[in-house]
């Protein structure tokens, strides 16, 4: 079982940066392939970011790449989401995740979820 909590969200200025953590439970968090989503109100839950077990993969969607930066660190079994450049529509709930199989940009390739935190840009 993995438990994953993220936090770091808040409101923001256009340009503006944020951090977002994700903290997650487990011995074998050094294996987890992970990645985040994010969910805008009426929309579906979107991929952003993703990486392999040991950071030297990562993968971006094109609305992020430039802006956000994944990373991780293994000894303290936190993912991290480093949004810079922030701009109104980023705005959604943001949901760190571990993927057991399949496409590293499809949710349901994703068993373990986090409860999500919000992240809103103001114009």
């Amino acid at each position: 079982q993995v438990q994953l909590v993220e936090s770091g969200g808040g409101l923001v200025q256009a340009g503006g940066s944020l951090r977002l953590s994700c903290a997650a439970s487990g011995r074998t968090f050094s294996s987890y392939f992970m990645g985040w989503f994010r969910q805008a109100p009426g929309k579906e839950r979107e991929f952003a970011a993703a990486i392999s077990w040991n950071g030297g993969s990562t993968f971006y969607a094109d609305s992020v790449k430039g802006r956000f930066t994944i990373s991780r660190d293994n000894a303290k079994n936190t993912m991290y989401l480093q949004m810079n450049s922030l701009k109104p529509e980023d705005t959604a709930v943001y949901y760190c995740a571990v993927r057991s199989s399949g496409y590293y940009y499809a949710p349901e390739a994703y068993d373990y979820w986090g409860q999500g935190t919000q992240v809103t840009v103001s114009s």
